[in-house]
C-alpha cells in the first residue's frame, strides 16, 4: 500500500469490517456507494492480513456478470 493512500485505506477497511461483523456481506458496488472504496479486493486483503477470515462467493448479477460477495467468517 502506498503511504499516500494509508490514509483512506484504514477508514475504509475499518467500515467494510463493521459492516462484516453486523452479519452483512459487501460487494465492490456496496464498498463504492456506502464507502468511497474502489478497491474492494485490496480492503479485504489488508484485512486478511491483519487475521479476518473472510470469504468470497461468486455470484451472478441480473445482467450475467459473475461478482465476488465478501462476508466475514
Amino acid at each position: 500500500m502506498h503511504q499516500g493512500s494509508l490514509f483512506t485505506a484504514l477508514p475504509q477497511a475499518d467500515a467494510i469490517l463493521t459492516h462484516m461483523r453486523s452479519g452483512k456481506t459487501i460487494t465492490q458496488f456496496e464498498a463504492l456507494n456506502k464507502y468511497g472504496c474502489m478497491r474492494l479486493a485490496s480492503r479485504i486483503h489488508d484485512l486478511r492480513r491483519a487475521g479476518h477470515v473472510i470469504t468470497c462467493t461468486k455470484i451472478k448479477t441480473k445482467r450475467g456478470k459473475t461478482i465476488g460477495s465478501y462476508s466475514l467468517v
